[in-house]
């Protein structure tokens, strides 16, 4: 079990859960970043007295200084700031929890420091995976998953990252709040409508993500970083219940899951004290005798084109992963914002990956061009088709 923690995101729904296993696990919270949600930052830091709080948002950073004059804990701000907070030396580990590719580079650098990573940020391994398992493989950092899927193929396989005897990995989704309904109907929802998932509390993109199936398609590439697999051994299967996370079909045909009531501190919980695991009184138990039959369907590939669209960049490599992400990202926000439509999150993102100059090998610098470049290119149509 680790000692003290640093955590990106501190705001948001993992990184309030991350702060709850930490006050019942005895955990020191060192380090806190956010984006600009200072009112709640502040809060978080009155309570946790952390040596270090990063604030992304420049003005909001600075605001968040005078506002904690009176304590003792120091005050960061800026896109570097997040980098800072995630080597804080007297932190063991690091929950990535912030959205976006802004997580990669401070998980670079706490790698890099030899600091466990508790893993809820995809686009990490998303983006530039073979960079971030090489670099993790040659400072003997671990990675541990956070994702509720990755975690429990993680505890599959036994708390292994791989696993010669892995035949295919069976990556489970609800299906999101528009299951069973066609690409056209579905093509006008509304934000509010999309933000309502049917089993798990999340952030909005993340939920966003879920509606369009693009978060189980981001999930796909993870898998194959984090667990060695080709993306023929993985398989997507839509399970309404959300009582299975995922499983392992082993060589010899069998295959182990692993089921627990859908509340994400769980899997955080375990990142933070593996190997080990410690009791959790507040998670409802899952009584087998009360759960509905465990149903199980293939994805609609028609209706969600979005997993499509992820896998296919998954079986490419290269840069056309980040690409795919970034103008995802960008599309979401669109989206939230209500400047394009709910299918048009899949239309932009689409167009923008079609036009990609793909790079096979990419460097680290060259996979952040292609982060800015896929952005930008993204608001760019967004703007011409409004």
């Amino acid at each position: 079990m680790i000692k003290s923690l640093s955590i990106l995101g501190s705001t948001g729904s993992i990184g309030t859960q991350g702060i709850s296993a930490c006050l019942d696990l005895g955990i020191r919270v060192a380090a806190l970043a956010a984006g600009r949600d200072i009112k709640k930052l502040e809060a978080q830091a009155r309570q946790l007295s952390p040596e270090l709080v990063s604030v992304y948002d420049e003005a909001a950073g600075k605001a968040l200084k005078i506002a904690l004059a009176d304590t003792n804990t120091k005050v960061i701000y800026g896109p570097g700031s997040l980098t800072e907070a995630a080597v804080t030396e007297s932190a063991d580990c690091v929950l990535a929890a912030v959205s976006g590719s802004v997580g990669l580079e401070p998980s670079l650098a706490a790698i890099s420091e030899k600091k466990r990573i508790a893993l809820a940020n995809k686009e990490t391994l998303v983006c530039a995976g073979e960079i971030v398992m090489e670099s993790a493989r040659k400072n003997g950092a671990e990675i541990i998953p956070v994702d509720s899927e990755h975690s429990a193929i993680f505890q599959s396989l036994g708390c292994r990252l791989g696993s010669p005897e892995i035949e295919q990995i069976l990556l489970t989704a609800s299906g999101g709040p528009f299951r069973g309904m066609s690409f056209e109907e579905t093509y006008k929802k509304t934000p509010a409508e999309a933000l309502k998932h049917p089993s798990w509390s999340m952030g909005a993109k993340i939920t966003i993500d879920s509606a369009t199936m693009m978060n189980k398609g981001l999930e796909f590439i993870e898998a194959m970083h984090l667990f060695g697999v080709s993306p023929e051994q993985i398989e997507v299967l839509i399970h309404p219940g959300s009582v299975v996370h995922s499983a392992v079909r082993l060589c010899d045909g069998s295959v182990i899951a692993q089921m627990a009531s859908p509340d994400m501190e769980l899997p955080i919980r375990l990142a933070l004290t593996y190997p080990d695991r410690k009791p959790f009184p507040a998670v409802t138990p899952l009584d087998l005798f009360s759960l509905p039959d465990l149903h199980f369907e293939r994805p609609d590939s028609e209706a969600t084109p979005c997993l499509g669209l992820a896998m296919d960049s998954a079986k490419k490599g290269g840069t056309a992963p980040c690409c795919m992400s970034a103008a995802n990202e960008e599309a979401v926000h669109s989206f939230l914002r209500g400047e394009i439509p709910f299918g048009g999150i899949y239309e932009t993102v689409a167009e923008v990956t079609e036009k990609h100059s793909f790079i096979k090998n990419p460097t680290l610098e060259e996979l952040k061009e292609t982060d800015k470049s896929a952005r930008e290119d993204t608001l760019a149509l967004i703007k011409k088709n409004r």
